[in-house]
C-alpha cells in the first residue's frame, strides 16, 4: 500500500535552464527533490511544444538514479508510450480527455514495468477517470491548463475534484497517489495537501527560486 502521508516533491524540468541542464537536474536532486517531472507537449493536443523521448534519455543519463515522472501532454499517448518508457522513464502519466484507448494504454504501461498515471485537465469532471481509478498508481489533477509554466493557480475549479478523489479512493480502499501541477508554491501546496493531494510538481517555484533546497523545505512542511 501506497503511503499517502509521505510528501513527494518533484520540480518539473519545464522551468529548468536547458543551457546548463546536468547542472539543474543535480541542483534539484541535491535540494532534497523526490521525483523529477517532464512535461512532454506536442503542440496538439496543448498549444506548446516541449520535448520528445531523447530528453528524457538524457536525463535519465544525468540522473540514473533518479525517478522520471514523465508526464504525456500529447493526443496520441498510446503510441509513444514505449519510446519514453525505454528512455528511461519510471512512470507514465496519460490524459484521459483524447480519443484513444485509454484502458489498453494504462495496461501497456504497467506491463513494461513502470506505474501508470491518469491526468485530468482543470475543466474535466471528475467522472471522466472513475474507470480508471482501480487500474492507476498516480491520477493527477492539473491546476492550471496545461500548456506553459507559471500560470496561476485554480483552486476552485480543481480542489473539489482532488478532495473527491480521496473520498473516492477511501471508500472504495483505492491506492493511488494524488498529484497536483500548475501554480504550485509554499501556499498552495498547503492548500492542495488539505484536500488531499500528496505529490506536489513544482517548475518555477523550484527552479526560479533564489534557493531551492528552501523551496522544498517549505513545500515538504505544508
Amino acid at each position: 500500500m501506497l503511503n499517502f502521508n509521505q510528501r513527494i516533491i518533484a520540480p518539473s524540468l519545464l522551468a529548468a535552464d536547458w543551457s546548463k541542464l546536468a547542472d539543474e537536474c543535480q541542483l534539484a536532486m541535491n535540494s532534497g527533490a523526490d521525483w523529477l517531472h517532464l512535461d512532454v507537449m506536442d503542440g496538439h493536443f496543448v498549444n506548446n511544444i516541449s520535448f520528445g523521448p531523447k530528453f528524457v534519455n538524457h536525463v535519465r543519463q544525468i540522473v540514473p538514479n533518479a525517478f522520471l515522472d514523465t508526464h504525456l501532454m500529447i493526443e496520441r499517448p498510446d503510441r509513444y508510450i514505449h519510446q519514453f518508457i525505454e528512455s528511461g522513464s519510471n512512470n507514465i502519466t496519460i490524459h484521459v480527455e483524447p480519443n484513444y484507448k485509454i484502458e489498453q494504454t494504462i495496461s501497456e504501461i504497467k506491463k513494461s514495468g513502470v506505474t501508470a498515471g491518469i491526468a485530468i485537465n482543470p475543466e474535466t469532471p471528475i467522472d471522466m477517470v472513475r474507470p480508471y481509478l482501480n487500474q492507476i498508481d498516480i491520477l493527477l489533477v492539473m491546476t492550471v491548463k496545461p500548456g506553459f509554466g507559471g500560470q496561476e493557480f485554480m483552486t476552485q475549479e480543481t480542489m473539489p475534484k482532488v478532495k473527491e478523489a480521496r473520498e473516492i479512493r477511501e471508500r472504495n480502499d483505492l491506492s493511488f497517489h494524488i498529484q497536483v501541477d500548475g501554480g504550485i508554491c509554499s501556499k498552495t501546496a498547503k492548500i492542495s495537501v488539505d484536500h488531499g493531494a500528496n505529490v506536489l510538481v513544482a517548475g518555477t517555484s523550484t527552479f526560479k527560486a533564489q534557493n531551492m533546497k528552501s523551496a522544498i523545505d517549505e513545500m515538504r512542511k505544508a
